[in-house]
C-alpha cells in the first residue's frame, strides 16, 4: 500500500503572496500555459489519430478532446508526483485544478474550429488546418488565462497545486 505523503499543507501567507494582485496574472498566465500544453498535444495526437484512421468529425474531435483531457491531467499529475504526494490524492488535485480550465479551453478551442469556415474539412497537409489549430489554441488561451486568475484568486484551480511545491 502507497502512503499518501504531504496530505497536510500548512499554510504560509508569504509562499502565496505572488497569486494576489498583480502577480496573479503572472500565475494564471503559468497555469494557462501548462494547461495549454496539455492541451495542445491531446489535440493534435487526436486529429492526427482520427485522420489516419479514416475517422469523421465528430469521433476525431472527441478523441482529441479526450486525449487533450488526459495530457492536460497528466502534466500536472506528473509534478504533484514529483513533490512527493501519494497517487490518489495527486490525482484528486490534478483534478480539481485542471477541470475547469481544460473544459474552457477545448470548449473555446474547438467552438473556433467549429465556426471557421472550411476548418473542419481541412485535412493535415492543408495550411488551413495547421493556422485555424494555432488560431483557435491562441484565442482559448486568452479566454482562459483570466478564468485561471479567477481560480487561483479563490484559492482554486492551480493554486491547489501549488500548494504542493516546495
Amino acid at each position: 500500500m502507497q502512503h499518501e505523503a504531504h496530505t497536510e499543507h500548512v499554510h504560509h501567507p508569504a509562499h502565496h503572496a505572488g497569486h494576489a494582485g498583480p502577480a496573479g496574472w503572472r500565475t494564471a498566465v503559468q497555469a494557462t500555459l501548462h494547461c495549454l500544453t496539455g492541451c495542445a498535444i491531446g489535440e493534435v495526437l487526436g486529429m492526427v489519430v482520427g485522420t489516419a484512421l479514416g475517422w469523421g468529425n465528430l469521433a476525431t474531435t472527441l478523441l482529441a478532446i479526450v486525449l487533450a483531457f488526459f495530457f492536460g491531467y497528466s502534466l500536472t499529475l506528473r509534478g504533484i508526483l514529483r513533490a512527493g504526494v501519494g497517487f490518489r490524492t495527486a490525482f484528486r488535485v490534478a483534478l480539481a485544478a485542471d477541470t475547469l480550465s481544460i473544459a474552457v479551453m477545448e470548449l473555446i478551442d474547438n467552438g473556433v474550429i467549429a465556426v471557421w469556415p472550411s476548418a473542419m474539412d481541412a485535412m493535415l497537409g492543408d495550411a488551413l488546418f495547421w493556422i485555424s489549430l494555432a488560431v483557435s489554441l491562441v484565442i482559448a488561451f486568452a479566454v482562459t488565462t483570466p478564468v485561471n486568475k479567477w481560480m487561483i484568486g479563490r484559492g482554486k484551480g492551480h493554486a491547489v497545486v501549488h500548494r504542493y511545491h516546495h
